[in-house]
């Protein structure tokens, strides 16, 4: 896929951004750290910062990442029949902050974990990209990433519309190796079922942005 065909649709699969040795090695990391479905604070393990300046110099990331970005949130999610959940169609639009900033197009602020979410402007949302490490294979019935190709051009999409566009349009079901990358902007509309099999699901995904966000804010943490 072209980076041009990539920023039409709003997505891409890298096959091995991660060796499938590391992704065992990765897998008893989490394991270890007792991490659970949805934990967002392992940008300060050296591990997953030195993760993340790896994936930006993989040959095919570092054309999808721009130059100057940052990894500035790293989530855990596990899903498996025993750690089960659907997620309905949405977009990405909180983004984790050092500090609360008094501004008219700030809103949505909460707290998660220990860190402060804010929903981000529509013109700081459309410069960040999240690259999925998929720690197992993703099959069909994992309980894959559905996408709809090319909605993160819509901007902020209401959850009625985001519902009707992913009825009109179609959804494309993201399927990954071990060791491949789901690389997507954060507004396209996406959503996954449940899982229906007897594997796991674990991923660690990534958010890159730039270093300097302006309005007022500063990221949590940035490697």
């Amino acid at each position: 896929m072209s980076i041009g065909t990539f920023q039409s649709s709003g997505y891409e699969i890298v096959a091995d951004a991660v060796p499938a040795m590391e992704c065992e090695s990765l897998a008893e990391t989490m394991r270890d750290s007792a991490a659970h479905s949805g934990a967002r604070c392992f940008l300060a393990e050296p591990w997953c910062a030195a993760l993340s300046q790896r994936l930006r110099e993989h040959a095919r990331l570092a054309e999808l990442i721009p130059a100057g970005h940052v990894a500035v949130q790293c989530t855990y999610f596990e899903k498996s029949t025993d750690r089960n959940w659907l997620v309905p169609v949405h977009q990405d639009l909180s983004i984790p902050v050092a500090s609360r900033v008094s501004a008219p197009n700030l809103r949505g602020w909460s707290e998660k974990e220990g860190q402060l979410f804010v929903q981000a402007p529509v013109a700081l949302l459309e410069q960040l990209i999240a690259v999925r490490v998929h720690l197992d294979p993703c099959g069909e019935l994992d309980g894959p990433l559905k996408v709809v190709p090319g909605s993160h051009m819509r901007g902020v999409v209401r959850p009625e519309a985001a519902v009707h566009a992913r009825q009109v349009e179609g959804e494309v079901a993201c399927l990954c190796d071990r060791g491949g990358a789901l690389v997507m902007r954060p507004l396209l509309l996406h959503a996954s079922a449940k899982s229906a099999g007897h594997s796991r699901r674990r991923v660690l995904h990534f958010v890159f942005g730039p270093r300097v966000i302006g309005y007022g804010l500063r990221w949590h943490h940035a490697v």
